[in-house]
C-alpha cells in the first residue's frame, strides 16, 4: 500500500470535515509534486462552494469560491462527467504557475456532491498510478465525510434574569424566502445582519448564502435541506455563519417547503436567527406570551393546542392542563360559533395570516381573532375589542348620518346649480328639502322697498300667499326678526308662535300650520330675504336638524341671489338682442321677405345670431345670415357691431368677397376667441344674378318656382376670424318667383340631429309647403319651418334665425339703356333719351326733374371723368337714372362758398332726387340717383331751399330745358365746337349746373371743358 494511504487510515473517524478536507490535499499535492489543492462541495441550483484550499493563495482562489458547476472548469467538468479530468492550463486562459489542473469527483450518498482539484507542476498529466492514488485519497475522504459529526451548537447555560431580559431585547428573527427553481433568494433586513451580508453586497442568489456558511456545516446543512424536501418535512438547522467582523456565530433555521400542482418543489419559506443564547431567549419570549394581556393559542397541523397563555385560560375558561392536546374544535366556546372552524381552516389553507371577528354569546363580547401559519402549526390571537367595535359603530353611524347630509346638501347644490330663475331655485328647495323634514310648506320672501316680496311658495293656501305678500317692515315677527339679525328662528308650535307674535295670532290657522323655521337668505354679508319652513303639526328640530336647515338656507341664498341677477341679465340680455335685430324687414320690390329668431331653451344665455335684408341701389338687395359662436351678452353685442359694420360695407356696394375680408378683420381684432359665421347673399334684380360668399355657414336653400329644393355647391371658407381672404364667391342665376332660404345651424343641427340630416328635413318641409300652398305666404311659410324643425316640446340648447326671400326680376319693359358720345353733346342726348323714355313710361311729370339730373350727371362725366359713358333708367318701385363711365374717381359733396365758382353740382342732385350715391363697377364706376314715382316723401325733411346764386333760371323758363343755355352742343350738328360748356357772362356769373369735382382728374388737362377757372372741381 502506498505510504501516504496507509498514514491515512491511521486517521480515526468522527474527525471533522474541514480536518478531513486539509489532510486529503496535504498528502494529494504532495503525492503528485503538485503546487496545490482545492476542494468543491456542491450547493443549491448549478453552484459548486469552495470549501478547503492548501497551497493556493486567495489571490487566485478567490474567484473560484463560488463556480458553476454547468460550466467549463475542471471541477464542474469532474462532477458533470463522474470521472477524472486533466486540463492544461493553457487551454483555459488561466494565468497560473505549473502545468495544468487534475480534478475527480467526489460523491456521497449515492450522488455527486463535489470534486477535488490538484494544480500541477513541472510533471505535468498525472501518469496512471497517480489518478489511481488520487481516486483512493477521494475515497477515503467520502468514508471519512459519512463519519463526520454534525456541527456542535454553542454551549448552553441558564442566564441570569438580567441576561434573560437582555437577550429577549437582543433577540432578531430574519426572514427568507428560496426560490429551489430559480436560485433567487429573499432576505428581510434583519436576516441581512444576521448573516453578515451588507445590502449592497447581496445580489438575491443562494451563492450569497453558501459564502457565509462555515466550510465545516455547508454538507450538513445542505443534506437537512435536500431531506426537508424530500420528506415534506419541516427543514431545521443549526451552522455558523461568518460575521461582518470576520467571527464565526452560530445561527438557527427553521423554514418548509412549497410545492405545485405536480409535487414538485417550488420554494422554501423560513426563518433564521442567532442561537448563541437562543435558549434563554426561548425562555424569556415563552414567559412574556404567557402573561401578555391578548388571549395567545399554539396549536399543531391537528388543531391540537400545544400553548395557552393565561389570558386564554381566562376568555377560555379552561386550565393550562385542560388546554394542552385538546382538540381545538372541542372547547365549548368554539362549538358555540358554528362557522369558526371553517374560517380557520380556510384562512390556513392559504398559508398567509388572516384575522377576523368572533362573537362570544356567553360572554356578549367581541373577540379580533388572528391566525398565523407556522412551519409545524398555527398561532392564533385573541384579542378583546367589544368597545372599540362599539365606538366604531357609533362613528360609522355618525359618518353615515353626515354622508346622508352631505348627499342631501350635494343633491340640492346641483339642483341649484341647475336652476336659473328663482322659481327654479324654490321649486328645487321644495322637492329636496322639504320631504326629508316632514315639512309641509316652504315659503321665500325677499326685501324690496322696505317690504317683503314673494319670490315663491309650496304648500299654502292662494289667500294666505296673497296676504303676506308685499308686508311692510313690522316691529316685531319671526320673519322681520331673522332678516334683522340673521339668526334663525324656530318655533315649534302655535302657542310659542302666539307668545313671540300675541297679534295677529290668527295668522297660523290661516296658513294651516304648526310649527316653523324662519331661515335668513344672506349672500355676500347682504341679508336680503327668508326662508319660512313650516310643519302641518308641533315639531321640534333637533340641533342636527337645525344645523342642517341653516346650512341648506345658505346655499339657497347663493343660488337665490344668482337666479336674481340671471333674472336681470337675462331681461337686459333678450331686450338688448331684440333691439340689435331688425325690427321690421324692407319692402322691396327686388324681393319680399320674412324672418324669425328662435331664442335658445330655458337656462340659455341669449345668442349672436342675426339677419338682414339691406336694400341697395339699382334694384339691389342684399340678404345676410350670421352667428356670433357663443351664448351671452358679449356675443349679443358683438353681434350688432357685426351687424352694423355690414350694413356700413353694404351701403358702400362693395363685393360679397371684399364685405367678407373687411368683417373677418373686424372679428380677428376681437380676440383669438372670437369666431363667426357668415352668409352674405347679393341679389341684382336686373340681371336675376345672385352672388354668394359664406365663412363657415351652411349653404342656403333655392326653391325653384316649380318646387324644386336644391343647396347650391358654395366654397365654405373657414370663420370669420380664422379665415384668410381672399373669399370665394359664387354667382347663380335665379329664376323670377324663387325662394332663398337663409339659416343659421341652430335651426338644422342638434345633440340629437346632425347638419346633413336637419338640411335633409328642411328641404322636405319646404317641398311640401310649396305642394299645398304654404309658400305662397312667406309668414306662415317661416312658422311652419320653425314648428317642423324646432318643436315647442323640445328645449333647444342653440339660437336660431331663418331668412326667408322671395326674389323678383325687374323686366325688360321697364329698364332702357344707352351708350352716350364721349363730348359735350352727351348731355343733349341724356335729356332726349329721358324725355322720350318716361313719355313711353307715362312718367311726363318727373321728366324735368330726371332730365336735369341725367344733364348734370352727364356733364360731369364728360367734364371731369372719361368714357365710355352709358345712361341707363330703370322704373321700379322708384324711378332710377344711372351714368356709368370708366373712370373709378369718386365724387363728393362739399359747402360751396358765395366766392366759389363750382361746387354745387352735388348740392343740386340732393336736392332734387331722393337720395343717390356711387358705386364701383368692372369696367369704372357708376353714379345713380333715385326719385319717388309717387312724389316726395311726406315723411322726408323738405331740403332747405338753395342759394339765389346756386343756378340762374330765366323768368320765362317753360319747362323745356334744351332752351335753356347749358352750354352743351346740339348733338345734330355736324361739326363740333370747342367752345367752353360754360358761357361765362360779362358779369362773370356761371351758369353751368355743375361746375367742378374736388376729385376732378382734368383740371389740369389742355382740354379742360371750363375755360374760365383752373381751380377743381366738384361735381
Amino acid at each position: 500500500m502506498n505510504a501516504r494511504l496507509a498514514l491515512l487510515s491511521t486517521v480515526d473517524p468522527g474527525v471533522a470535515e474541514s480536518e478531513v478536507f486539509r489532510l486529503a490535499l496535504q498528502h494529494a499535492v504532495g503525492e503528485l509534486g503538485a503546487l496545490g489543492g482545492m476542494i468543491h462541495l456542491r450547493g443549491p441550483m448549478s453552484a459548486l462552494r469552495l470549501v478547503s484550499v492548501t497551497g493556493l493563495p486567495p489571490a487566485l482562489t478567490r474567484p473560484w469560491e463560488i463556480i458553476d458547476q454547468e460550466g467549463p472548469l475542471p471541477p464542474a467538468r469532474a462532477l458533470h462527467q463522474g470521472s477524472g479530468v486533466w486540463s492544461p492550463l493553457g487551454s483555459m486562459a488561466i494565468a497560473w504557475p505549473g502545468t495544468g489542473l487534475a480534478a475527480l469527483p467526489v460523491s456521497g450518498r449515492d450522488r455527486t456532491i463535489g470534486a477535488l482539484t490538484v494544480l500541477t507542476g513541472d510533471r505535468g498529466e498525472p501518469t496512471g498510478l497517480e489518478w489511481d492514488f488520487l481516486r483512493a485519497v477521494v475515497d477515503w475522504t467520502e468514508d471519512r465525510m459519512a463519519q463526520a459529526p454534525p456541527p456542535t451548537g454553542p454551549t448552553q447555560t441558564e442566564p441570569s434574569g438580567e441576561r434573560l431580559r437582555q437577550a429577549l431585547k437582543e433577540v432578531s428573527v430574519g426572514s427568507w424566502d428560496w426560490n429551489i427553481r430559480t436560485g433567487d433568494l429573499i432576505w428581510d433586513e434583519a436576516a441581512l445582519e444576521l448573516y453578515g451580508t451588507r445590502p449592497a453586497e447581496f445580489t438575491g442568489q443562494i451563492e450569497n448564502w453558501m459564502r457565509i456558511v462555515h466550510p465545516d456545516d455547508l454538507a450538513p446543512t445542505l443534506a437537512a435541506a435536500e431531506r426537508a424536501i424530500r420528506d415534506h418535512s419541516v427543514y431545521e438547522a443549526e451552522y455558523r455563519v461568518r460575521r461582518l467582523d470576520g467571527t464565526w456565530g452560530w445561527t438557527q433555521a427553521r423554514g418548509r417547503a412549497t410545492y405545485d400542482e405536480h409535487g414538485d418543489p417550488h420554494r422554501m419559506i423560513g426563518v433564521g436567527w442567532e442561537s448563541n443564547e437562543s435558549r434563554s431567549a426561548r425562555d424569556a419570549l415563552s414567559r412574556a406570551l404567557r402573561h401578555m394581556s391578548d388571549g395567545f393559542l399554539a396549536v399543531d397541523d391537528d388543531w391540537r393546542i400545544t400553548f395557552a397563555n393565561l389570558e386564554a385560560e381566562r376568555t377560555l375558561g379552561l386550565s393550562e392542563e385542560e388546554l394542552f392536546g385538546r382538540l381545538l374544535w372541542d372547547l365549548p366556546s368554539v362549538r358555540e360559533n358554528p362557522g369558526l372552524e371553517s374560517r380557520c381552516r380556510e384562512a390556513a389553507a392559504e398559508e398567509k395570516p388572516a384575522g377576523f371577528d368572533v362573537h362570544m354569546p356567553d360572554h356578549d363580547r367581541v373577540y379580533h381573532l388572528r391566525l398565523v401559519p407556522g412551519p409545524d402549526g398555527r398561532t392564533i390571537y385573541f384579542t378583546d375589542v367589544t368597545e372599540k367595535r362599539r365606538h366604531e359603530e357609533e362613528r360609522r353611524d355618525a359618518e353615515r348620518a353626515a354622508s346622508e347630509r352631505a348627499h342631501r346638501i350635494a343633491a340640492l347644490t346641483a339642483a341649484l346649480a341647475k336652476a336659473t330663475t328663482s322659481q327654479d331655485v324654490v321649486d328645487a328647495v321644495a322637492l329636496r328639502v322639504l320631504p326629508p323634514f316632514a315639512a309641509t310648506g316652504l315659503l321665500v320672501q325677499a326685501v324690496e322697498g322696505g317690504r317683503l316680496q314673494n319670490v315663491g311658495a309650496v304648500g299654502y293656501p292662494a289667500e294666505f300667499i296673497d296676504l303676506v305678500n308685499h308686508r311692510p317692515r313690522a316691529p316685531y315677527g319671526p320673519a322681520w326678526d331673522a332678516i334683522s339679525t340673521g339668526t334663525p328662528i324656530f318655533i315649534s308650535s302655535p302657542q310659542e308662535y302666539a307668545a313671540y307674535v300675541p297679534q295677529p295670532a290668527d295668522l297660523p290657522a290661516r296658513a294651516g300650520k304648526q310649527a316653523w323655521a324662519f331661515l335668513p337668505l344672506t349672500a355676500s354679508d347682504h341679508t336680503f330675504g327668508v326662508c319660512v319652513v313650516s310643519f302641518d303639526r308641533p315639531r321640534r328640530l333637533t340641533d342636527e336638524e337645525r344645523t342642517l336647515l341653516t346650512a341648506i338656507s345658505a346655499l339657497l341664498a347663493q343660488a337665490l341671489e344668482r337666479a336674481r341677477l340671471y333674472d336681470l341679465e337675462h331681461t337686459r340680455s333678450r331686450e338688448l338682442q331684440r333691439a340689435l335685430l331688425p325690427q321690421d324687414l324692407p319692402d322691396l320690390a327686388a324681393c319680399e321677405s320674412a324672418a324669425r329668431y328662435l331664442p335658445a331653451g330655458q337656462g340659455m344665455d341669449v345668442g349672436g345670431d342675426w339677419y338682414d335684408v339691406i336694400p341697395l341701389s339699382s334694384g339691389q338687395v342684399a340678404l345676410v345670415v350670421g352667428d356670433v359662436m357663443g351664448h351671452g351678452l358679449s356675443e349679443a353685442a358683438t353681434m350688432g357691431r357685426l351687424r352694423t359694420a355690414v350694413h356700413t360695407l353694404a351701403d358702400l356696394e362693395l363685393p360679397p368677397d371684399e364685405i367678407m375680408s373687411h368683417l373677418n378683420d373686424i372679428v380677428g381684432n376681437m380676440g383669438e376667441d372670437s369666431y363667426v359665421t357668415c352668409l352674405y347673399a347679393l341679389y341684382d334684380s336686373t340681371t336675376q344674378v345672385c352672388s354668394i360668399a359664406r365663412a363657415g355657414h351652411p349653404p342656403p336653400a333655392l326653391v325653384g318656382p316649380d318646387g324644386t329644393v336644391r343647396f347650391p355647391e358654395v366654397t365654405a371658407d373657414p370663420p370669420l376670424g380664422a379665415a384668410e381672404p381672399p373669399f370665394e364667391t359664387v354667382e347663380l342665376t335665379v329664376p323670377e318667383g324663387s325662394l332663398i332660404v337663409l339659416y343659421t345651424d341652430g335651426l338644422v343641427k342638434s345633440a340629437k340631429r346632425g347638419m346633413d340630416e336637419g338640411m335633409a328635413d328642411l328641404a322636405r318641409l319646404l317641398r311640401t309647403a310649396h305642394e299645398d300652398g304654404t309658400a305662397a305666404d312667406l309668414e306662415r311659410l317661416c312658422d311652419t319651418l320653425t314648428h317642423g324643425l324646432l318643436p315647442a316640446e323640445h328645449a333647444a340648447a342653440d339660437d336660431a334665425a331663418i331668412l326667408v326671400a322671395r326674389l323678383h326680376a325687374l323686366t325688360d319693359d321697364r329698364m332702357a339703356s344707352w351708350s352716350l358720345l364721349d363730348d359735350p353733346r352727351a348731355a343733349g342726348q341724356a335729356r332726349r333719351h329721358v324725355r322720350d323714355q318716361l313719355a313711353a313710361w307715362g312718367l311726363d311729370d318727373l321728366a324735368p326733374t330726371t332730365e336735369l339730373l341725367a344733364s348734370e350727371l352727364v356733364g360731369n362725366v364728360v367734364r371731369h371723368a372719361k368714357g365710355p359713358v352709358r345712361l341707363r333708367l330703370l322704373h321700379g318701385s322708384a324711378l332710377v337714372c344711372e351714368v356709368f363711365d370708366g373712370s373709378l374717381t369718386m365724387p363728393r359733396i362739399r359747402r360751396a362758398t358765395d366766392t366759389d365758382e363750382g361746387g354745387r353740382g352735388l348740392q343740386l342732385i340732393t336736392a332734387l332726387s331722393q337720395r343717390w350715391g356711387t358705386r364701383y363697377t368692372t369696367t369704372g364706376k357708376c353714379i345713380w340717383t333715385e326719385q319717388s314715382l309717387t312724389g316726395p316723401d311726406p315723411h322726408r325733411a323738405p331740403p332747405p331751399d338753395p342759394p339765389a346764386h346756386m343756378f340762374l333760371i330765366p323768368e320765362d323758363f317753360d319747362g323745356d330745358l334744351d332752351a335753356l343755355s347749358f352750354g352743351d352742343l346740339d348733338t345734330d350738328s355736324d361739326t363740333a365746337s370747342d367752345t367752353d360748356l360754360d358761357t361765362a357772362s360779362d358779369t362773370g356769373s356761371d351758369t353751368d349746373l355743375d361746375t367742378g369735382s374736388d376729385t376732378d382728374l382734368d383740371t389740369d388737362s389742355d382740354t379742360d371743358l371750363d375755360t374760365d377757372s383752373d381751380q377743381e372741381r366738384d361735381g
